[in-house]
């Protein structure tokens, strides 16, 4: 086989396809979707020469393998991990060239959760409502990988970038989530707000692409009994009954009935992207209702 193609040779945790998502469908239901890290998306796609909404892998923990049928440019950053080609070392946020019908291994993550694999010409699946990215909550674009799935690749578009290394921001130590108090603050104690702005959390195990899930005290209501559903924005810090907030991510629901008490500014939530489990979580406020 000569075309512009990879075959998954170990998919890893879950790793998906991710471009910079679909906006503007939640009156169908649909979320944005997309990278969980977009600015590391961008990055690689302009270190292989790529547009920055070409189509990127994005692994979680344990990366992926695939192998080129054709000589391509591959990138890959986000979350340190180690780089292999045929079982060499190579490097990690820089371009590298593999030759055709050799293995890219995506090593296991050595701090933060997801990587980001860009090839050039970027990972040419079929687009569904203009993007080609994997929706975890509606099933919308492709499947996530599977071992010996074979996914198209586009025409390269431009030279990659010359340079031996990039600077990509490390994991948080700790995640510090900016927050505007709403639309529904007024649904809990005055105690709650002080003890969501004065309290540490940490990430939870059962975070995911759809939103990441705290451990520590729980919110007290004031007000009892549930909201009729409502629209559900990206970052909607929203308070399940047992009282521990969750960041709504990319793959949110577009509607929900638990109050939510605040929303995280989008610049925060690329950090959130990278933040294992047991990460320190603080909520500061930066903004007024």
């Amino acid at each position: 086989m000569t075309d512009r193609a990879f075959c998954v040779v170990r998919p890893g945790a879950l790793t998906t396809v991710q471009d910079l998502g679909r906006p503007g469908h939640a009156h169908l239901g649909v979320p944005r979707s997309g990278a969980l890290d977009p600015a590391t998306a961008r990055l690689l796609n302009r270190l292989v020469g790529n547009g920055p909404d070409a189509a990127v892998l994005e692994t979680t923990l344990d990366g992926c393998a695939v192998r080129p049928r054709r000589p391509v440019t591959v990138a890959v950053g986000g979350a340190p991990c180690p780089v292999t080609v045929d079982g060499r070392p190579a490097p990690w946020g820089a371009p590298l060239r593999v030759p055709a019908g050799a293995l890219l291994d995506v090593g296991p993550v050595v701090s933060g959760v997801r990587c980001y694999v860009a090839f050039d010409g970027g990972v040419a699946v079929d687009a569904v409502l203009g993007s080609r990215s994997t929706d975890l909550l509606s099933g919308l674009g492709p499947p996530p990988l599977a071992t010996g799935a074979v996914l198209p690749l586009g025409d390269p578009s431009g030279p990659h970038a010359r340079v031996d290394a990039v600077p990509q921001s490390s994991p948080p130590a700790e995640l510090v989530l900016g927050v505007t108090l709403g639309p529904r603050a007024d649904w809990f104690t005055p105690a709650a707000l002080r003890t969501l702005a004065t309290r540490a959390y940490r990430v939870s195990s059962a975070s995911n692409r759809i939103g990441l899930r705290t451990e520590g005290p729980a919110l007290e209501r004031a007000l009892d009994g549930e909201l009729p559903s409502e629209g559900m924005v990206l970052g909607a810090v929203q308070v399940p009954p047992d009282g521990r907030p969750v960041v709504f991510l990319a793959d949110h629901p577009t509607t929900g009935g638990y109050p939510v008490v605040a929303v995280v500014r989008e610049a925060d939530l690329a950090a959130a992207a990278q933040a294992p489990p047991g990460t320190p979580v603080r909520f500061v406020r930066v903004g007024r209702r």
